[in-house]
């Protein structure tokens, strides 16, 4: 059994990267399952790739791939077996880390008496199959929300304490995707235990595969593997460039400054004109993190528990205060996410809130699109007055 950490796992010294073949991703999951671990991954779901517990490598989403657009998100067959040819679905690993629903407290009520006591926080040791480099960029940017400051989040930190991550660099990209503008990917530089390069096609069917950490290392020992050659790294190197290089999609780089000097942009009432409001850009966001509280009780008030669950900005109750929402038009809400995301974040966090997934823009019903709208703020900006000396 692999050792625990006490959070993110120390980086290993640089060794050389190696190869297994498809037998020997079925050899990793297994190993790693009879370590103890539950190992959630990528396969087919109700017409999308979900991530779930895998039984088995032949779990894995074989042969699939995935065409993505503004508000438009489908399966499609591939040339060949490739297990990881797909990009991202609607679910973020963020669901492991965070849940969607959460129970804080639960009690009882015994005559006129009650009783409550904290929940008990599940933590079981779990491996992320095929987490994607902005996606390590989004649990990177969650660690800073949960666990960083003042108040530190003992579920997130127990769950976050049981990972090992292991990082699949992408050979494709889809039009909705924009990592590198965000310089979150397509290649994953930290945060992962093990990291694989599949090279699929040809005849061949082989992973290049990465430690980032000794927990890593040690795995990569108990594999059949060899040492990866001249060619195997040049074709790992060449899969990871042509994900980059075919990304149409770019977030303007001054994406903070745009929108900290435009909030009062005419542009926001045209997208809120289109905007549903229906918070699926906050829900498929991963690294999105409002939450609200509920207090529920069984039918007879024996049995009652206080919850947590997800929220979006998107909704009048999120900036519901004594005497209603201050956030009551559609213009306003939209602003607060967007701002948020790629602005404000930069002040709370260091970092943008954005890690170029696209995920929001496949998944938003009318296709709105927020690098054509941090685009669009910023050539609706009135032009600075020229100097007249």
């Amino acid at each position: 059994m692999l050792t625990q950490s006490n959070g993110v796992a120390a980086k290993v010294a640089q060794r050389p990267a190696e190869v297994i073949d498809r037998a020997g991703l079925g050899a990793l999951i297994s190993l790693l399952q009879s370590d103890g671990y539950r190992v959630i991954g990528p396969q087919v779901g109700d017409g999308a790739i979900v991530y779930e517990t895998l039984a088995s490598a032949d779990d894995l989403p074989a042969g699939w791939l995935d065409e993505q657009s503004p508000g438009h998100y489908r399966l499609v067959r591939g040339p060949d077996a490739a297990v990881f040819a797909h990009t991202v679905g609607p679910q973020g690993w963020k669901r492991v880390l965070f849940p969607p629903r959460q129970t804080l407290w639960e009690g009882e009520r015994d005559g006129s008496q009650f009783s409550i006591e904290p929940a008990e926080i599940e933590a079981p040791p779990t491996v992320l199959l095929g987490v994607r480099a902005c996606e390590l960029a989004a649990i990177a940017i969650q660690d800073r929300v949960f666990l960083e400051g003042a108040y530190v989040d003992a579920g997130y930190a127990a769950r976050r304490a049981a990972l090992f991550i292991i990082a699949v660099n992408c050979a494709r990209s889809t039009s909705t995707c924009f990592c590198v503008s965000m310089q979150t990917g397509p290649k994953a530089r930290t945060g992962y235990d093990l990291a694989l390069t599949e090279l699929c096609g040809g005849g061949r069917h082989d992973f290049v595969i990465e430690a980032g950490t000794e927990r890593g290392a040690e795995v990569i020992e108990r594999l059949e593997r060899r040492a990866a050659g001249p060619e195997d790294l040049a074709a790992a190197a060449a899969a990871v460039e042509r994900a980059a290089s075919t990304q149409t999609r770019a977030m303007p780089p001054d994406a903070e400054g745009i929108l900290k000097a435009n909030l009062e942009s005419t542009h926001w009432n045209e997208v809120a004109s289109r905007c549903l409001n229906c918070t699926n850009c906050t829900l498929v966001c991963p690294t999105c993190f409002c939450s609200t509280v509920e207090d529920v009780t069984d039918l007879g008030g024996d049995h009652f528990s206080r919850e947590r669950r997800w929220d979006s900005c998107f909704t009048l109750d999120h900036s519901y205060i004594h005497g209603g929402s201050v956030r009551r038009e559609g213009a306003s809400r939209y602003r607060q996410w967007l701002t948020h995301k790629l602005a404000h974040w930069h002040d709370q966090f260091g970092s943008s809130g954005c890690t170029g997934c696209g995920r929001c823009v496949a998944w938003c019903p009318v296709g709105i699109d927020i690098t054509a709208e941090v685009a669009a703020i910023a050539a609706a900006a009135p032009a600075a007055p020229k100097d007249k000396r």
